[in-house]
């Protein structure tokens, strides 16, 4: 267990070592003639701007380190783990469920500075007086679970694949496992986009009050 853990660790740093270089790299010093691995970063920096845009309007730019940062650690956690020898951080639950966390804090706090306090918990209590408490249980239990299936979600999925690539290598180690290694390679894109567009969505009904 100590090992597992140590290597855990170990792969987190390496994988935040790697983001930072790409940030520091690539949108600090851009090239009037981009190499293909800018267009690539570009390429990215436009998805999760629109991504933020389309939810939060020209006003949720603010989120967009945060929105797009998660997005790196969350890919290149998930691409570690196609790699021999190496873990994925995101197939810890350790990892997953502080990354959730991170977020659930965030955009709670975020909704009560921009809504105020009483503002931001009215809308626990619903449009219906009469079904509030009723209203306020449901939406607690909602906001408590989210954090809970962000995590869960993500691990599963990034420990499942792993566990079939590595299975299959050493079972038929030529071109057979390349169709499961490419359905991984599919997962590690699909689970990046579901953490960042959740996390997105939330931050948007934090701050954006309901028209109702």
């Amino acid at each position: 267990m100590e090992g597992l853990y140590t290597n855990h660790i170990t792969m987190t740093i390496i994988e935040m070592i790697v983001v930072f270089a790409i940030f520091a790299i690539f949108a600090k010093n851009p090239k009037l003639v981009p190499s293909p691995i800018q267009n690539i970063f570009e390429a990215y920096i436009d998805f999760a701007k629109n991504m933020i845009e389309e939810n939060m309007g020209k006003r949720g730019m603010k989120y967009f380190p945060l929105v797009a940062g998660i997005g790196l650690f969350v890919f290149f956690g998930n691409l570690l783990g196609m790699i021999p020898g190496l873990e994925a951080p995101t197939a810890n639950i350790n990892t997953t469920f502080a990354l959730a966390l991170l977020v659930f804090f965030y955009y709670n706090f975020e909704g009560i500075r921009e809504q105020g306090f009483f503002k931001y918990f009215s809308h626990f209590f619903g449009p219906i007086k009469w079904m509030a408490p009723l209203y306020f249980i449901i939406e607690i239990i909602s906001h408590l679970s989210r954090p809970l299936t962000l995590a869960l979600r993500l691990f599963a999925n990034m420990t499942s694949g792993e566990i079939l690539t590595i299975v299959l290598i050493f079972l038929v180690p030529l071109l057979v496992p390349l169709p499961i290694m490419f359905i991984h390679l599919f997962e590690v894109f699909l689970q990046t986009y579901v953490f960042m567009i959740l996390t997105t969505a939330y931050i948007a009904t934090a701050i954006i009050e309901p028209e109702h």
